[in-house]
């Protein structure tokens, strides 16, 4: 829960003038240098605009006296608050600094995260988190405990209200990994960065299993496995990098419209690509962020949780310059079925944008939930109605294109008229039905099939005969479940026409949104 192996941590004189020198003297920044790692400032520095940065409580100081600790002590004490602006627009900041104390969160490190994310939610204001902490303070005993609680109740209160981006750019360990986790997307540092509840020699103590801080909470088990992290990337900078780019999606509260950026593509540019992209053939698999990536404004798709749940691909992207999430079923990975991970990460993505008032793309070529007994016991059912939820609960507007298929319960889900979408089309190959033709005629005409004189010519025939009367668009269409029946190079034009149209609609902001809950 800690990480409180550091010497040197002198004692600076009260009222010392500057925080950056009294804090961090030259050998801890350069241990911190040598592990590929930046200190709190330069992390604050490099992501806010030049000079912008107005630091909070720089003279706070931790009152413990216990285990030494009365002669540690720095103005500040393990974490630099405040506020600044990238690109021109205000956030709020804390990061810890890992030089003093190893990050730990004490009584004084939390009133100040506390104060910074309580200015966040009442002046609307995005939260970035630098994560970089051994976690609880144990010379602190139990007021370490409870400031870690009432973190954790500031980011649910702010949860839904303002974005909440997290790196983890160091060892965080116990609740140091629950911030994080509370909010909205998370990054990591591969190779430098690891979070996990226990550590490795617990581990091992408790289970006898041997494992590496690496394999245990390293970055590529956050992004793969777990699914805690959203995306990793070689440096710190990089990750400071993309926390900017995904705050150019995001408005600054739930109150307002995310910002539009003009000129970006020609919004009647038509894609007559995607009829080569997705092939015909239902059964031979193809990238759906392809489709996505030329169906949206060019360079604007920014993919989310990459590598997690690979058969759901979710990102942020721009539309005619508005920016939108847009999920997609992806064939490459297990033919694009839905499963528990799947659910969830469609579920908690959807939520998010409901939440910021992005509008929902959504990209349908699903041939139904993963059948199995794992996926049942693993709970299918209850994180399959997440989805459902999500969509069904959503007030943002909705715009659906089914590229190949829908099938059963997946078409429901994925953001079908039904659960409320504004614009739902499908291309003309596409099948919509309760099963697939095969399945659907092998339990329909079992009898007639095993009967008849050639077994295998009666059921293609048969097949043949569904997929023209049942597993087509056309029927759906009549029956008003589709707007239309739209060619691929279409696409781009008739999002883009509808986007508009529903984006000036009336405002109806609630003066509070709903939380986004942890996944």
């Amino acid at each position: 829960m800690t990480g409180n192996d550091h010497s040197n941590d002198e004692k600076q004189p009260a009222g010392h003038p500057d925080r950056r020198e009294s804090g961090m003297d030259e050998a801890r920044i350069e241990r911190q240098h040598r592990k590929g790692k930046l200190t709190a400032y330069e992390r604050i520095e490099y992501l806010l605009d030049d000079g912008s940065f107005q630091e909070l409580d720089a003279y706070v100081e931790h009152r413990a006296t216990q285990f030494g600790l009365d002669e540690r002590r720095v103005p500040g004490d393990a974490v630099v608050t405040g506020y600044g602006t990238v690109d021109g627009r205000t956030v709020a900041v804390y990061a810890h600094e890992f030089g003093f104390l190893g990050g730990s969160v004490g009584e004084a490190v939390a009133d100040k995260i506390c104060k910074v994310l309580d200015r966040a939610i009442d002046n609307g204001h995005p939260v970035v988190g630098l994560n970089d902490s051994g976690g609880a303070r144990i010379q602190e005993g139990i007021d370490a405990l409870s400031g870690f609680a009432r973190i954790f109740r500031r980011h649910t209160r702010a949860s839904g209200r303002v974005p909440q981006i997290s790196a983890i750019l160091g060892p965080c360990a116990g609740g140091a990994t629950y911030a994080p986790a509370l909010t909205d997307v998370v990054f990591m540092v591969d190779g430098t960065a690891n979070a996990f509840i226990t550590g490795p020699d617990v581990v091992q103590t408790v289970t006898g299993e041997r494992v590496t801080k690496e394999e245990l909470g390293g970055a590529r088990a956050h992004t793969a496995k777990s699914g805690f992290a959203h995306g990793a990337q070689a440096e710190e900078r990089a990750v400071l990098d993309n926390i900017k780019r995904l705050l150019s999606y995001l408005p600054q509260h739930c109150g307002e419209s995310p910002p539009v950026v003009a000129g970006l593509d020609d919004p009647d540019r038509a894609v007559p690509e995607l009829e080569e992209t997705v092939p015909s053939r239902l059964r031979k698999s193809y990238d759906a962020r392809e489709v996505v990536r030329t169906v949206m404004d060019e360079g604007s798709f920014y993919g989310l949780r990459d590598d997690w749940a690979r058969n759901l691909v979710t990102g942020l992207a721009r539309l005619d310059g508005v920016p939108v999430g847009v999920l997609a079923n992806q064939p490459k990975h297990s033919a694009g079925t839905l499963t528990v991970e799947a659910s969830q990460k469609g579920a908690r993505f959807v939520r998010f944008c409901d939440s910021f008032n992005l509008p929902v793309v959504t990209f349908v070529d699903v041939p139904g939930f993963m059948p199995g007994t794992k996926e049942e016991h693993d709970g299918i059912i209850r994180h399959g109605a997440k989805l459902i939820y999500a969509y069904a609960d959503a007030t943002v507007p909705l715009l659906t294109v089914v590229t190949r298929k829908a099938y059963g319960g997946a078409y429901i889900v994925m953001g079908s008229k039904q659960l409320g979408a504004d614009s739902n089309y499908a291309w003309p190959g596409a099948e919509m039905a309760v099963l697939g033709p095969q399945p659907a005629v092998d339990i329909l005409f079992g009898d007639e099939i095993a009967d008849a004189p050639d077994p295998d010519a009666r059921r293609d025939e048969l097949i043949a005969e569904f997929r023209d009367e049942f597993a087509n668009p056309y029927g759906p269409a009549r029956r008003g479940y589709l707007d239309d029946v739209i060619e691929p190079r279409e696409t781009r034009r008739r999002l883009v026409a509808d986007l508009d149209a529903i984006e000036h609609r009336p405002p109806s902001f609630p003066e509070s949104t709903h939380g986004n809950i942890p996944l």
